[in-house]
């Protein structure tokens, strides 16, 4: 999601309520495309975070710390000189265009008073910052140089005048009328109303849009479909918008799915189901990108662990495969037993070198052909086959051990890659990639022990009030288990399926029938059958349940148990 010009005026209000006349005490660029200005106004201090990120352009107030660089990139010097010292007299916008400039009065080497500007341009990769003269409009310089080899539209270098981005012919929901509306959206013919207004609106976003149209009972329909009491509602909700940016009347919120940030807004998106709610746009802003940041990073950490683990997977079905293949050849080792008798009882028929016995097989009284190698005697010929028939029962107990051996590593491994699946922070994938590595499937990993932290299991409160637990790798689901849970609470977990350890606390009270089945669709829900119905799942006393000496991390063994089947709460 893109910041909005929209949201970005929600935003420009707040940062003029709170750094307008603050002295800009620091500058940092702690990153390529990303500028942090700490600013100290009415006896607070705040951080200004201005990012011309291609993927997330934003700006607002921020509470993170991050690395400087030893030695400060020219821009950031560029800065420090014109501004580090000055006064913020004011924060604006071009309309609703996601273009945000800030004013900063400060003094030059002849202590003349000079007002630079700050502008931030929010336009996907073609964000930038750019420092420029107030008087001249020349540029001073920016953090990305724009040459005209690069850009056919407009140069931005130092020491040639700032032109804005052309203007595109849109209504801004301050100057529209409800005939306005009726008019432009004929000629929108053919598209869905959320994309006719993305088009017809300055600083609207898809999100934006979508919601509008989802207010007024339009959401799906297209703009030829649309009634004379469509287009009523759909003018009422845009007035309504209208009055909530005229009065600062807004509903910051998040929207999650699946537990991750996937859109942010001004006003309350309805039209999803989770919503987290803030008190301000610039807090909103700050925890949905740091969210997004912590969700790019874990997608990366989780994919790189999720491949490894799916290659040794591989491997192990491939090895499995052959295992099987190979038990099922040597439990045909009685042929090679009856091949040597065959041979051993007709030695006296042997006359001349042949490749092939055929005799009766005095078992069945059939006709049979024994293959034989002309390069060994008759006997010679009937003790390889005893050889290979002792061999292979040998190989039947061999290989059978192997294959529940694989079998369980494969199981493991699976168990792993569901844990990947449902880790939401770096330091539990971390813990994951440390276990695989002391049990030697991949490469150890200098650890720094005292940045090391322990994650936490997922925390439930049932509508009976009782507390229940679901570990999210082996580390929570061993501590769940073995350290955690007292021995009369219950322990739940999918019925030979990969999955979490689910406790329930019982503190010595009967435990409702209402709040096991609450927690086996839990124990579903985080398990490798998420995705189906009717999932068996067991559960028992915790005493009842046993980690057997030198088993891997996440392995129990368990008795007393009762099966309940439910359907994951995701279904």
């Amino acid at each position: 999601m893109a910041l909005d010009g929209i949201t970005l005026y929600g935003i420009v209000n707040e940062l003029k309520s709170t750094l307008l006349d603050g002295k800009i005490d620091k500058i940092y660029q702690p990153e390529k495309d990303e500028i942090i200005i700490f600013v100290r106004n009415n006896g607070n201090n705040y951080k200004l975070l201005l990012s011309s990120n291609a993927n997330f352009p934003r700006a607002y107030l921020t509470d993170e710390n991050k690395e400087n660089p030893i030695t400060p990139p020219m821009f950031c010097m560029l800065l420090r000189k014109y501004l580090q010292g000055g006064k913020i007299i004011d924060i604006y916008q071009r309309g609703f265009d996601r273009i945000l400039f800030i004013d900063v009065l400060s003094r030059d080497e002849l202590e003349k008073e000079i007002i630079k500007t700050l502008v931030i341009e929010i336009m996907g990769r073609y964000s930038n910052i750019i420092l420029i003269d107030k008087e001249s409009k020349m540029i001073v310089d920016s953090i990305k140089r724009v040459y005209k080899d690069m850009s056919k539209i407009r140069e931005i270098v130092p020491d040639i005048k700032y032109e804005m981005p052309p203007l595109q012919d849109k209504f801004t929901i301050k100057n529209f009328t409800k005939e306005d509306l009726s008019r432009e959206l004929k000629l929108k013919s053919g598209k869905k109303v959320d994309k006719a207004l993305l088009e017809l609106f300055e600083g609207f976003s898809p999100v934006l849009s979508r919601e509008i149209a989802y207010r007024s009972s339009i959401y799906d329909k297209y703009v030829d479909e649309l009634t004379q009491n469509d287009i009523e509602k759909l003018n009422l909700n845009l007035n309504i918008l209208k009055n909530h940016i005229n009065n600062s009347i807004f509903k910051p919120c998040i929207a999650y799915i699946d537990g991750n940030p996937l859109e942010f807004s001004i006003i309350e998106l309805t039209h999803y189901e989770n919503l987290i709610f803030y008190k301000s746009i610039n807090e909103a802003a700050l925890n949905f990108y740091k969210e997004k940041a912590n969700a790019e990073n874990m997608r990366g950490r989780s994919h790189d662990l999720k491949k490894l683990i799916q290659n040794l997977l591989e491997k192990l079905y491939n090895k499995v495969e052959k295992q099987v293949e190979e038990l099922k050849e040597a439990k045909n080792a009685d042929i090679y037993r009856l091949y040597g008798e065959l041979i051993t009882s007709n030695l006296y028929k042997f006359k001349d070198k042949t490749d092939v016995l055929k005799t009766t097989n005095y078992y069945t009284g059939d006709e049979i052909s024994i293959p034989l190698d002309i390069r060994y005697t008759p006997n010679e010929n009937a003790q390889i086959y005893f050889k290979k028939y002792s061999k292979m029962k040998n190989a039947i107990e061999i290989l059978s051990k192997q294959i529940e051996e694989t079998k369980r590593e494969i199981e493991y491994l699976e168990g792993q890659l569901l844990n990947v699946e449902q880790s939401t922070l770096p330091s539990e994938i971390e813990e994951i990639r440390e276990e695989l590595s002391d049990l030697g499937y991949i490469k150890k990993k200098k650890i720094n022990k005292r940045q090391k932290t322990i994650s936490k299991p997922l925390h439930f409160v049932s509508s009976n009030n009782f507390d229940i637990y679901v570990g999210k790798n082996n580390v929570q689901n061993d501590y769940l288990t073995t350290k955690f849970a007292d021995s009369e609470d219950i322990w739940l977990h999918t019925k030979d399926i990969p999955g979490s350890h689910v406790i329930i606390k019982t503190q010595g009270k009967t435990v409702p029938d209402s709040t096991i089945l609450e927690a086996a669709k839990l124990a579903a829900t985080y398990s490798k059958a998420k995705n189906s119905s009717n999932v068996p799942v067991d559960y028992t006393l915790r005493k009842y349940v046993k980690k057997p000496s030198g088993a891997k991390p996440g392995f129990v063994i368990y008795t007393n148990q009762k099966t309940l089947y439910v359907t994951p709460n995701n279904k």
